[in-house]
């Protein structure tokens, strides 16, 4: 972790962790329990958190308890044909931790993270119309950051092979800086 990294977890972090860090392989089965019981996310397969832990470890972050235990996440890429834009693929938090700002603490402690390491401008995520709490975590970010929120469609409801899956609309927010 960087010494702003350091800097921005000691100013804001909940007394309910220790830290913020990279994720690590090993992490893997605890980011799908995390996501598995948000009953929000839609569950990937455990074998892809493992994959995302090392592939995508560098834009994306993990909160850990006393005891080195992940409680939240936050799994990101960059785009293969933007690389100045991040993804945000998930945000999570153990329900025990929810309610304490944590997924903003870990969004913005990512942001310093890609925006010094990787020359990250832009940030996308797409949400659900139901999903009202990422609804509130993105924009509240966006203001926080003094960043444009722009929000469309991007994958229409019936694209998906369920036939119940709500659309999936793209949260683009950018300029962003550290």
């Amino acid at each position: 972790m960087t010494a702003a990294q350091e800097d921005l977890v000691r100013a804001t972090s909940p007394s309910e962790f220790t830290e913020i860090d990279t994720p690590r392989v090993e992490d893997g089965a605890a980011i799908w329990r995390i996501a598995r019981d948000s009953e929000v996310l839609d569950l990937n397969s455990s074998y892809s958190y493992l994959l995302w832990c090392r592939d995508f470890a560098a834009t994306s972050l993990v909160a850990r308890d006393a005891g080195g235990e992940p409680i939240a996440f936050v799994t990101g890429y960059a785009r293969p044909d933007r690389p100045e834009t991040l993804v945000v693929w998930q945000v999570a938090v153990d329900r025990e931790h929810q309610g304490q700002g944590l997924a903003g603490v870990l969004l913005d402690a990512l942001t310093v993270k890609v925006t010094g390491d990787r020359g990250v401008t832009q940030m996308e995520t797409t949400i659900t119309p139901d999903n009202t709490a990422s609804d509130r975590l993105f924009t509240s970010y966006a203001k926080r950051h003094g960043a444009q929120l722009e929000r469309e469609v991007l994958f229409d409801g019936d694209l998906f092979p369920e036939g119940t899956h709500l659309p999936e609309v793209l949260y683009r927010i950018g300029p962003i800086s550290a």
